[in-house]
């Protein structure tokens, strides 16, 4: 891999992103993408990387349609990241028609918006993360009302891309993120919302 490391990548990260929350998506992603980099024995840091900074341009021009993406990928050209994470953060915007080719591409797209998701069902239990099921990040899936802004289109092409099962996936991105979940606020939730625990 090129000289971009973990650190140099999350240095990047602080400089241009200020929420909290975005942060902890970024840092969910790169957990999901270390658990496949390690699933396929692929790259780990390579995979890493590409997940924070997949949205680094998302806070400062979330316009998709002259911002968010573009100028994480000018910024990424210019400090010589590796092809494939410029690739990938490229493909994972459906609105770039870039096509999703290398593993790296596909994994990234596929874990994206179902990080989101599954940290978005955890805030919601008074457990957090901590023993969830597929089966109820499932359930939640067919609630359009639920994360609305999370397109289960997206979910379901990116399962299909990486051609693996969907509770299997499900099951990696829950364990992935509950590995940090310290780290990204998915502990058991104070004042959560009185919901079943599945």
């Amino acid at each position: 891999m090129a000289d971009v490391s973990r650190d140099d990548a999350w240095q990047l990260v602080t400089e241009w992103v200020e929420s909290d929350s975005l942060r902890k998506h970024l840092l969910g992603v790169e957990a999901a993408m270390r658990a496949y980099a390690r699933k396929w024995d692929e790259d780990e840091e390579l995979y890493a990387v590409t997940g924070l900074v997949h949205d680094l341009d998302y806070e400062r021009y979330p316009d998709l349609e002259t911002g968010h993406p573009r100028h994480a990928i000018r910024e990424l050209t210019e400090r010589g990241y590796p092809e494939e994470v410029i690739d990938a953060v490229a493909g994972h915007a459906d609105l770039m028609g870039v096509a999703r080719q290398t593993r790296i591409a596909k994994t990234l797209y596929a874990v994206d918006e179902l990080s989101g998701f599954v940290a978005a069902c955890a805030l919601v239990r008074p457990t957090g993360i901590e023993g969830m099921k597929p089966k109820s990040v499932k359930k939640k899936l067919k609630q359009p009302s639920f994360a609305a802004a999370v397109n289960r289109e997206e979910v379901q092409r990116g399962i299909d891309e990486i051609g693996v099962d969907q509770d299997e996936h499900i099951a990696l991105i829950i364990e992935a993120l509950a590995e940090r979940s310290d780290q990204l606020g998915l502990g058991p939730q104070e004042g959560a919302a009185a919901e079943s625990a599945n």
